[in-house]
């Protein structure tokens, strides 16, 4: 029996293996186990999603992000008022946080006149989002826990990250999350 795991969108991948033309093992997740099934995830490995959904193994390597330091950012993101439309996540040494593009099924239901519980737009908007990169705060300094914090730029032939102020500890720079999705945003340099 193949390892299994089921993404936050609802989809069953399955882990298989391959080896390449240079005779190196190769693992990847598929829908459908159409290489050598895999029963346990190799020493070493561990299963990660990424923000969009797709599954795959990645080396496990130590965490350079506190667990305090990540549940700083989600705390504050929660109290967003549009937290749904946001997702964290964590990149060796940057917290991202990652914008839904696109349609706010919620808001589409009820602009239509659908009553839709809150819970029920939310789910349906997770599995049919698709994410990208809005800001992100660096670590710069693992001793005195230093981040920089950093937006994505959206002036056409500047689409790269800019600086978002000055640099500092996590707990002080949650404060930029609520501009997210205002006007305001723009204006963080």
């Amino acid at each position: 029996m193949s390892f299994a795991c089921t993404n936050r969108k609802g989809f069953t991948y399955y882990l298989c293996q391959t080896i390449t033309k240079n005779g190196k093992m190769r693992y990847h997740f598929a829908r459908e186990p159409k290489a050598t099934p895999v029963e346990k995830i190799p020493d070493g490995y561990r299963v990660e999603e990424s923000v969009n959904g797709v599954v795959s193994l990645v080396k496990a390597r130590p965490q350079l992000i506190l667990p305090e330091e990540l549940a700083s950012v989600k705390d504050t993101l929660q109290k967003h008022p549009k937290s749904h439309n946001y997702w964290v996540a964590v990149k060796n040494d940057q917290i991202i946080i990652y914008e839904s593009q696109g349609t706010d099924f919620g808001e589409l239901f009820g602009s239509i006149g659908w009553t839709v519980p809150d819970r029920l737009g939310q789910e349906f908007n997770e599995r049919h989002a698709h994410f990208s990169p809005i800001m992100r705060f660096i670590l710069d300094d693992t001793e005195e826990r230093i981040f920089s914090p950093q937006r994505w730029c959206f002036l056409g032939s500047i689409d790269t990250w800019i600086n978002a102020g000055t640099s500092g500890k996590i707990d002080y720079l949650v404060k930029l999350i609520p501009k997210l999705g205002t006007d305001d945003f723009y204006e963080i340099y």
